[in-house]
């Protein structure tokens, strides 16, 4: 089946898939090919990618899926593919939204909370992924 990922900054990935995982609104689902139209809000989590037997991971914060006529269109607020994942980076990220969530909500306007909260589960979210990604290549 085919597949698209898009993000607001860029094309992640378009081409053949034989089966994807995602994290929805209503849990997680397979999507094999021929699988029926649906459009569903999705979690940020983990996305399994299987192609041609391979599986590949990429971390998403959310956004929405579509399947129509055996194609399948992911529109992403954020995607990365775990081979891209710089974790030092990650940690660092996740560390400067820690200290930003830290302060009294008072100090923070919503905007800036809001965008600290983001930023803080993006950064997990990448280290998971990149963890994932490390023990399956250790195995």
């Amino acid at each position: 089946m085919k597949l698209a990922i898009v993000t607001p900054e860029k094309n992640i990935y378009e081409g053949e898939v034989d089966e994807l995982n995602i994290n929805t609104a209503a849990g997680e689902i397979s999507i094999l090919p021929h699988h029926v139209n649906l459009f569903t809000k999705i979690e940020p989590g983990e996305l399994i990618l299987k192609i041609s037997g391979k599986e590949q991971f990429m971390a998403i914060t959310g956004g929405f899926l579509e399947i129509n006529n055996n194609k399948v269109t992911i529109l992403a607020d954020y995607a990365v593919h775990a081979d891209e994942i710089e974790v030092q980076k990650a940690m660092e990220a996740r560390k400067r939204a820690e200290e930003i969530l830290k302060k009294k909500e008072s100090q923070l306007s919503e905007r800036d909370f809001a965008q600290a909260q983001a930023a803080f589960t993006q950064a997990l979210l990448e280290l998971k992924v990149a963890n994932r990604r490390h023990r399956k290549s250790i195995h």
